[in-house]
This record gives structure tokens, C-alpha cells and sequence, in this order.
């Protein structure tokens, strides 16, 4: 086994993607000393039962201290207070990361509230629909991408040294800027959210749909939706204050883009919609050829 790049981890939020890291450092990375720290009492008490990291501290102090590495792991909303309980706590030489899925935001309020550290962001894409210390599961990580968004300057041998740990938990590594990154992942990510909790919603009430007919007739597509739409819902609230920017921005293309397809159908224009409907064919072919899904029938549910 090749020597791990930290030797003490530090996690600050316990639900799926923090556990996640947990279990995933005890699985590829015994040697590494983990502790972690949650705000709620009972998940921690729920994270010590399940083993999510070696030691569950009863304060985020208590859990940096001494620490190579600290992760935080919770909404980005929270992030400026969760860094704040750290203060005065980290070794000078300790990063600072997060598994957020905003990043500007998430940087700037882990520079404001940890002003002397060293902060090297990064956003493994990654997730269920489920969440809390029951979610998490060693294998989260395994063949997904880390978007690491170091700031300007960064020294390379520290973004290396944190790209070496998420390389160990299986994920391939990518480093970006932080303000492409969110564009990026408002269209990839943040906008599927959106509408998946606008099309379920809207579903729900329409007035001559029952709720049970929704659930009875759900095909594939909504099921999918519902799945989407079953996110961690602070979570969610958080991405989308936190890059607000970046998701209008695409909100508004996707917007003049369904407009186009309303007049396709409209017009009873079936070349226009033949054209789109191929083109975004073969972009879920990509996906697949990447590995980031499967090509098995019904994505390869057994049910």
C-alpha cells in the first residue's frame, strides 16, 4: 500500500457525504486517523454506532485539533459557521476542504471565517437521493469525478497531495477554476435539480391528477424524477442561494430552449424535434461510454 498522503482527517458534518469519506478512508486508507464532528447530538450518536469515522468528537474543535486534513461536509450555507467552530483550533499547516457543491460561495466563506489556513476547495460529484449518517457507504466515491478548485497561487504540491487522497478513494481527479466550475455544474447539476422538484411538485398538484394516480402510473421518466426530487432538501436550498448566478444564468437558456421546442410542437414541427431529440441521444450515449452510467436495460434495476 502506497503511503497516504495525510495522516489524520478531520470531517465536520456526518450524513451521507461525510460518512461516505469516513468509511471510504477506513476501507482504502486504514492507516489514516479519522475523526469527525456533527452540530446534531443524535447523529453523532448515530455515527459512533455505525463506525463512520474512528473517534466522533463532541465538539468541531476537539475533531481538528491536530489534524492534517479537515473536510467539511455540510450544506454551504452552514459552511461559514461550521468553520467558525474551528477557529483558533487547526495546525498552521492543515488544508482546508469541502465536498460542496457550490464552490465561489463555499471559498469565500471558508477564507472569511478561517483566515490563516490553507483552503483548497473541491466538490467530489457524487451523491444519492438519501441522506443523514445512515446514508453513507465506502464506495460513494468509487469511479466518479473530484473537481478540486484551488485558488490562484495555490502551491501544487498541497492540491497534489489532496488530488492523491480523493485518488484513493477511487475517484478520478479534475482541477478547475471555481467560477467555471459552478457554471459547469449549474447545467450538469443544479438546473436537473430544479426541475425535477418543479415537475414532481407540479404533478402533485394538479388538481384532476389524484396523488395516487401520480404514483400508480409513474413511468420511467417521472420515476426518476422522484428520485431526484427526494434530495436532501436543506442541502438543495443551500446550492441554489449559494450559486444563484451561475443557475439563473442557466435557468434562462434552458427557458428560451423549452420555448423553442413549444413552438416545435406548436407548429407540429416534427424535423425540429427530431433534430433535438438526436443530438441529445447521443450526448446520454457519451455518458455512458464514460462510464458514468449504465447502459443496462431500466439503468440496471433489478425491479
Amino acid at each position: 500500500m502506497t503511503e497516504a498522503p495525510f495522516h489524520h482527517v478531520a470531517i465536520i458534518g456526518l450524513g451521507l457525504l461525510g460518512g461516505s469519506v469516513g468509511l471510504a478512508l477506513a476501507e482504502y486508507l486504514p492507516g489514516v486517523r479519522t475523526t469527525g464532528y456533527d452540530r446534531a447530538p443524535a447523529t453523532r450518536a448515530r455515527a459512533a454506532e455505525r463506525a463512520l469515522v474512528g473517534t466522533v468528537c463532541a465538539t468541531a474543535a476537539e475533531a481538528v485539533a491536530g489534524a492534517d486534513l479537515v473536510i467539511f461536509c455540510v450544506p454551504p450555507l452552514a459552511m461559514d459557521d461550521a468553520a467558525r467552530d474551528c477557529s483558533g483550533a487547526l495546525r498552521p499547516d492543515a488544508i482546508v476542504s469541502d465536498v460542496g457543491s457550490s464552490k465561489v460561495a463555499v471559498a469565500r466563506a471558508l477564507a472569511d471565517a478561517l483566515p490563516e489556513a490553507t483552503i483548497i476547495p473541491a466538490h467530489p460529484v457524487a451523491g444519492t437521493e438519501n441522506s443523514g449518517p445512515d446514508a453513507g457507504f465506502a464506495h460513494l466515491f468509487k469511479g466518479r469525478w473530484c473537481i478540486i478548485t484551488p485558488a490562484d497561487g495555490e502551491d501544487p504540491a498541497k492540491v497534489e497531495r489532496l488530488a492523491a487522497l480523493w485518488q484513493a478513494l477511487g475517484a478520478r481527479v479534475e482541477v478547475m477554476d471555481a467560477a467555471h466550475h459552478d457554471r459547469v455544474l449549474a447545467v450538469t447539476s443544479h438546473l436537473p435539480h430544479l426541475i425535477a422538484y418543479t415537475i414532481v411538485g407540479t404533478a402533485s398538484d394538479l388538481e384532476e391528477v389524484t396523488q395516487s394516480e401520480v404514483i400508480k402510473y409513474s413511468a420511467g421518466g417521472f420515476r426518476d424524477f422522484t428520485r431526484i426530487a427526494a434530495s436532501d432538501p436543506t442541502m438543495w436550498r443551500d446550492v441554489f442561494l449559494s450559486n444563484k448566478d451561475a443557475v439563473l444564468e442557466m435557468l434562462q437558456t434552458f427557458s428560451e430552449d423549452l420555448s423553442e421546442l413549444q413552438k416545435a410542437i406548436r407548429k407540429g414541427d416534427g424535423d425540429t424535434l427530431f433534430e433535438h431529440f438526436a443530438r441529445t441521444r447521443a450526448i446520454r450515449r457519451s455518458i455512458i461510454e464514460q462510464g458514468q452510467d449504465d447502459a443496462r436495460p431500466n439503468f440496471g434495476r433489478t425491479e
